[in-house]
């Protein structure tokens, strides 16, 4: 297969990916926030309301402002939403842009991944990697919680990646179990210094294990250099929003994204980033 067939390929599934993150994002936060009100009334002896079945499969998708229910031909990752100008067909109430933004961003990153590894299998490992931090990075945004259902798959699948040589970054597995340690360690103690310092959170525990799920696919070497674009990143967006939005810099400020975009920046330049500091 060419790669341009590659490519066009990895779009087309990467944009239908894509819409399903869009679910995930939006579902998997309020099937979370079910289940703890769910055991916190069993836990005081209370009875658990009966609720209409909610996952990421049903119900099927609708309008939140209406409740008209999307058809197959409305939900056509990027096309439906230019069709329908952004705007639900029933009341015509606008639709987020973020829906196909999420869209183009899973294709692009698809493609990408297809384009620098082949369309192996190790492409495929990367692409699941690219696709988990798309889906925790606006999980984040919007809830500031990194679930765990989503955090500790990502570190075993690293794991497994590397026993079955399918490491994007071709890591050993002893860099990746090494990584996977030194990864939740580093943050962990980053939050109990602060912590001791300053008398309150400053992180929560979802980034500890989202550095240890990044650390198994990439290895400990790679700790360093996400751990630090991660936080120029992330202080360069909480000083435009500070500047710009005039938000109160008191307001804490979801990490996650920005480990996020660290390690994918790292997956696809890691090793020419490091090189370029570090020449052998």
């Amino acid at each position: 297969m060419g790669p341009l067939a590659a490519a066009s390929i990895a779009a087309v599934v990467g944009l239908v990916i894509g819409s399903f993150l869009n679910v995930v994002i939006h579902r998997l936060p309020k099937m979370l926030d079910r289940g703890w009100r769910g055991q916190c009334a069993e836990l005081a002896g209370e009875t658990i309301p009966d609720e209409p079945a909610y996952n990421l499969l049903v119900p099927r998708s609708q309008c939140p402002a209406c409740g008209h229910r999307i058809s197959a031909l409305e939900n056509i990752p990027v096309v439906s939403f230019l069709v329908l100008r952004g705007r639900c067909s029933a009341c015509r109430a606008a639709i987020s842009p973020r829906y196909p933004l999420v869209e183009l961003l899973t294709g692009a990153l698809t493609v990408a991944a297809v384009l620098r590894f082949g369309a192996t299998p190790v492409a495929l490992a990367a692409c699941l990697l690219l696709w988990s931090l798309i889906a925790l990075t606006f999980i984040d945004f919007d809830t500031q919680l990194l679930p765990d259902n989503i955090t500790l798959p990502l570190a075993w699948a690293g794991l497994l990646a590397n026993v079955a040589g399918l490491a994007p970054a071709g890591t050993s597995l002893r860099d990746a179990v090494v990584g996977t340690i030194a990864g939740y360690l580093a943050l962990w103690a980053v939050y109990w210094i602060f912590k001791l310092v300053r008398g309150k959170e400053g992180m929560g525990y979802g980034d500890f294990k989202l550095l240890a799920a990044l650390g198994a696919w990439l290895g400990w070497q790679m700790l360093p250099l996400i751990v630090l674009l991660s936080s120029v990143v992330g202080a360069l967006t909480g000083i435009g929003l500070v500047v710009f939005k005039g938000r109160d810099h008191q307001i804490p400020l979801a990490f996650g994204p920005y480990l996020a975009v660290a390690g994918a920046i790292v997956l696809f330049f890691g090793r020419p980033l490091i090189a370029l500091y570090f020449p052998a």
